[in-house]
């Protein structure tokens, strides 16, 4: 894989101008090192839309924008995923691709398989490992400043539910939402789950049931080292955008996620009250980490750092997901060994 020399300004393809495509199109605009971003969808009309926001250059197809691009973004539905990541290794092209790699084991491992083969790089959008709180909570715990970590509990709550005819692409709350407390957790603590008992709700809107998902869910995890882990997510939270990680050990305790636009509202009498600006969004909470995630992939680009998350990553964080969907299905415990792909381990 070739590398674009040391000053050279970059020519980024960007793949997918929905909402976070557009997001990360004003950022690669931005970014000192790209001097020219070539953007392509299946809606040439919101390309074009993007692309004279931002300076970019709109093409009607995806070979046009990958023909002498330096690397490629990848921000299209999430059925395109894999495809793309194979063309972009079939190029020769380094990728960043919005989580997930594919909806399920064996896709996941198929587009792994072709950037191995093609010796390219593959880096995954779980943004939360750039977020300030995390970063430091993950300092923490290596630290030893929390003593033995002994329980975990992450939220993740949307203000509002997504698009109906979203739902049936998403791949179910476990895999689309909570996905990123798998990531974070094993992240954060340094450890793999090994098990794991799951549960779901559909009793929100009728949207969900007719989709064959829920809205809201409940897991609890086990570490290999015995810690325990719970992770909550609900698609109707209507205080504001909530997203949380608690680590308890048994010298210190801290949380990311809690400053004064946590949509929380304390009932004790001279506790805090309701923030005056909640979170309304990940795009406005998260904004800070999704630019430095790409401007690690920049760096990485350019040979100057390691990955930071690679595709290896992203299987590990869904097979705990695809482990929570058989807990729910049969109501049992099962351990993340029953999942297809753990020979794959991380380098």
């Amino acid at each position: 894989m070739s590398r674009p020399g040391h000053g050279v300004a970059m020519r980024i393809a960007l793949i997918g101008t929905g909402r976070i495509g557009a997001f990360h199109a004003g950022v690669l605009a931005r970014h000192p090192e790209v001097g020219q971003l070539v953007v392509a969808d299946a809606d040439a009309a919101r390309a074009a839309e993007v692309a004279a926001l931002t300076g970019a250059t709109a093409t009607a197809t995806v070979a046009e924008a990958l023909a002498g691009a330096d690397a490629v973004v990848i921000a299209s539905a999430t059925a395109a995923h894999a495809g793309l990541i194979a063309a972009a290794a079939r190029a020769g092209l380094p990728a960043f691709c919005e989580k997930p790699v594919a909806l399920d084991v064996p896709g996941t491992l198929e587009a792994l398989g072709a950037v191995e083969a093609a010796g390219t790089e593959l880096q995954l959008g779980f943004m939360r490992r750039f977020d300030a709180g995390y970063r430091n909570a993950r300092e923490l715990v290596r630290s030893g400043r929390l003593g033995r970590l002994h329980t975990v509990r992450a939220v993740t709550s949307d203000p509002a539910p997504p698009p109906a005819a979203y739902l049936p692409l998403s791949g179910g709350l476990y895999r689309d939402c909570l996905v990123h407390d798998f990531d974070i957790l094993r992240w954060v603590t340094g450890r793999e789950v090994t098990e794991v008992y799951a549960m779901g709700s559909d009793a929100g809107p009728a949207m969900f049931r007719a989709a064959g998902d829920i809205d809201t869910a409940a897991v609890v995890l086990t570490l290999d080292d015995g810690t325990l882990a719970t992770a909550t997510a609900a698609r109707c939270n209507g205080a504001g955008y909530d997203v949380r990680l608690e680590l308890a050990g048994e010298d210190d305790q801290f949380a990311v996620g809690l400053d004064d636009r946590t949509p929380l509202t304390s009932a004790e009498p001279h506790g805090p009250g309701r923030p005056d600006k909640p979170w309304t969004g990940f795009l406005e909470r998260f904004a800070p980490a999704y630019e430095a995630e790409l401007d690690a992939f920049v760096r990485l680009v350019r040979g100057e750092a390691a990955n930071p998350c690679d595709g290896r990553d992203a299987l590990h964080a869904l097979r705990i997901a695809e482990a929570c969907e058989v807990s729910r299905r049969e109501r049992r415990v099962v351990p993340v060994a029953e999942i297809p792909g753990g020979a794959v381990r991380e380098g």
